[in-house]
């Protein structure tokens, strides 16, 4: 082999290798960018961090809990919760799985805000006499999107349930924004079922 063709490939492989490590890097950097926020010590500390809150809650226990809600298009809300001298007690996020199955049936409008912070939307359903909220939460699959939703009746909860967001024309692929038959709903061959067509 000549010089020239090791060189060749020697510069190949280490361009190949630059390459790997940048993008090493950039994964690397976006993780850094979605790590929990560091715990508070003071609500000085919280607010100059993060601003005014979205609302604040006034405790039984004279304690107050500052709600920085992220909705419609955020999938968290941090919660803090500060004594009267302004020390951070603790701190949570209240769209996470735990606090999200804290949900009971009977609860208030009132108690599902305090326990979830700002919702993202509502619509009342007449049919059933169910006004729902739902929020945008972390989302796992199989959709775009994962939203939570509380089902209120007279203005308490009866159930919770979740709905996942798709696109256009399925979770799978194909273009979004094909007109009928080929965007949604999904066609209707002769023959075969009203599933989606990549079945």
């Amino acid at each position: 082999m000549s010089a020239a063709v090791r060189s060749a490939s020697g510069s190949g492989r280490g361009a190949l290798f630059a390459l790997l490590l940048l993008i090493a890097a950039a994964l690397l950097g976006g993780c850094a960018a979605f790590a929990p926020p560091k715990p508070f010590t003071t609500e000085a500390e919280a607010l100059a961090a993060r601003g005014e809150p979205s609302r604040r809650w006034k405790n039984e226990d004279g304690t107050t809990t500052l709600e920085y809600a992220t909705q419609p298009y955020g999938h968290t809300c941090l919660m803090v919760q500060v004594d009267a001298g302004g020390i951070v007690l603790r701190q949570w996020d209240a769209l996470d799985d735990d606090n999200l199955a804290r949900v009971r049936k009977g609860m208030t409008r009132e108690e599902v805000a305090r326990l979830l912070g700002e919702h993202r939307s509502e619509q009342f359903f007449k049919l059933s006499g169910e006004e729902v909220w739902d929020w945008n939460i972390h989302n796992d699959g199989p959709g775009i999107a994962t939203l939570f939703n509380v089902h209120f009746i007279d203005g308490k909860v009866v159930r919770t349930s979740q709905t996942y967001v798709f696109p256009r024309d399925g979770a799978m692929f194909g273009p979004w924004g094909y007109p009928p038959p080929f965007g949604y709903p999904y066609p209707r061959f002769p023959g075969y079922g009203p599933w989606p067509y990549w079945w």
